[in-house]
């Protein structure tokens, strides 16, 4: 079973308490965009094999959203934090380039 740490709460939730919210830090493009550009941020997702960021909303607790970096093969979890962020912080690049190495 997955289990997330809600970063803004801390209690350590299973996936029963939790929603999925696709793909992290996707790009939405502005009212000028191009057909093209819109169908790539609506429909278009990576669903890599290995290190993923995702959204995560935690529905049965605080009710916020946040990202997790996860391994999607092992399904381990590298670390969770808040949705208000551009890029992932510093402690889980540290902790995704120490896996690559």
């Amino acid at each position: 079973m997955l289990i997330l740490s809600c970063p803004y709460c801390g209690v350590a939730a299973d996936e029963t308490e939790l929603h999925p919210g696709g793909e992290g830090h996707l790009v939405r493009h502005g009212p000028g965009s191009s057909d093209d550009e819109f169908e790539s941020y609506l429909f278009l997702r990576r669903n890599p094999r290995g290190v993923h960021v995702e959204r995560w909303r935690h529905v049965h607790g605080c009710g916020k959203w946040f990202h997790a970096a996860r391994d999607t093969m092992t399904m381990e979890v590298i670390g969770t934090y808040p949705a208000q962020v551009s890029e992932p912080p510093s402690e889980i690049l540290n902790a995704l380039g120490a896996r690559s190495a």
